[in-house]
């Protein structure tokens, strides 16, 4: 009866979804612009990553781009407030990495964390949303919100180029180091762009003796 009166529409062209389509239509789900990192090793996020830290491994759902009509998909996840869509795309990546078994060994998931202020305004911390569907579908692994914390509340790095991101996020994160010495752990964000954030994450986790460091997200912007 809801969905008589109030349609579910795909994020990506617009169309009314019909029985059987579940947050995105058949077509566009089919031309999904896989990234399949989880297939390929030395893949341009993990280049893009190790020119800046030591990452084991590292992937993306999909590829993004500006001009792209998926890029709707992250907007009205993390900007829209639809966590349902964002916990679909997170089980699809889940799935991915599991039949893969490229992170086998990883035994700690670290989503990327907001500043408190930006995390009250949106509502949610769209990095926690895809970190707790991702150790749901590694089969339980341990998600931990309290590793990161994000002291200084930096404005949106989507108008920023590549320098002015790396110093917004220069010193923006401190470390619980309690319970990670010695993990493999997964950290995890929506987008990896020009990889300044991740980095400020991981070079703080791997400050921790024997961490072990591998990235996720969904989209990875071409």
């Amino acid at each position: 009866m809801r969905r008589l009166f109030f349609p579910e529409i795909c994020p990506v062209c617009g169309r009314v979804l019909v029985g059987g389509e579940r947050h995105i239509c058949l077509k566009c789900l089919s031309d999904l612009p896989y990234s399949y990192f989880w297939e390929w090793r030395y893949n341009p996020a993990e280049e893009m990553l190790n020119r800046k830290l030591d990452v084991e491994k590292a992937v993306s759902l999909f590829i993004y781009r500006e001009d792209s009509r998926w890029k709707s998909l992250i907007h009205n996840f993390k900007y829209g407030g639809d966590k349902v869509l964002g916990r679909y795309l997170s089980a699809m990546l889940g799935k991915k990495i599991l039949d893969s078994g490229i992170f086998k060994s990883v035994d700690l998931i670290i989503p990327v964390p907001l500043h408190p202020l930006k995390r009250w305004k949106r509502g949610f911390n769209q990095a926690a949303v895809i970190a707790h569907e991702l150790g749901r579908a590694l089969g339980g692994i341990e998600v931990n919100e309290k590793v990161l914390r994000r002291r200084k509340n930096t404005t949106s790095q989507t108008i920023k180029d590549r320098d002015e991101r790396e110093i917004s996020v220069s010193k923006a994160f401190c470390l619980n180091r309690r319970g990670i010495e010695g993990r493999e752990v997964l950290l995890v964000d929506d987008v990896l762009t020009t990889g300044a954030t991740i980095s400020a994450c991981g070079k703080a986790i791997l400050s921790v003796p024997g961490t072990l460091l591998n990235v996720a997200t969904l989209a990875y912007v071409e």
